[in-house]
């Protein structure tokens, strides 16, 4: 993504060095890898118009995971309820042979996955800003638009629902998480 104008260089950059970490935050809430692409160009669309408002009163990562939340909490609001599509890990294929121990740490990734897709969506964002992005507590906040303690308490709740699932499934917690 390029953007012409000289006063979004900036953003151009940011663009760089945060659009796949965003992509990755949408594609595990979307479950849609080409959903997860348009969403993060909207992201960074949204990112430029309203760049002028940016504050700095938090750090850019937080500000573009904001934003990226906001895209994606409005397109699955809009979207008709139906059957969730597999995984974007399911859909790849990989044309060359793996060690056996990435095949390993892919299948219980997609695992992890597929256990966090069954949880309600705001089990999900919290344990993927927390858990996988390594978000801290007050950027999750920031990012989720929720109080502080909103955040502790609810990756409270979600941490046991997404080992229950983990379990339902026959995964180990403690080897996956």
């Amino acid at each position: 993504m390029t953007f012409t104008d000289n006063k979004s260089r900036e953003l151009e950059e940011w663009y760089h060095l945060y659009s796949d970490a965003i992509f990755k935050y949408i594609c595990v809430m979307t479950r849609d890898y080409q959903q997860a692409e348009d969403l993060t160009h909207e992201t960074f669309i949204r990112a430029h118009n309203n760049y002028d408002s940016f504050e700095r009163k938090a750090e850019t990562k937080t500000w573009l995971f904001r934003i990226a939340h906001n895209v994606t909490i409005d397109f699955l609001r809009k979207r008709k309820p139906l059957r969730i599509i597999e995984s974007f890990l399911q859909n790849k294929k990989d044309t060359e042979p793996l060690p056996e121990d990435v095949l390993e740490m892919k299948e219980e990734a997609r695992e992890v996955y597929r256990a966090l897709g069954e949880l309600k969506t705001a089990y999900r964002e919290v344990i993927v800003l927390r858990k996988i992005k390594g978000f801290t507590i007050k950027e999750t906040s920031e990012i989720l638009n929720w109080s502080e303690n909103k955040v502790k308490v609810t990756l409270h709740r979600a941490m046991p629902m997404l080992k229950n699932q983990l379990a339902k499934e026959g995964i180990f917690y403690e080897k996956t998480i």
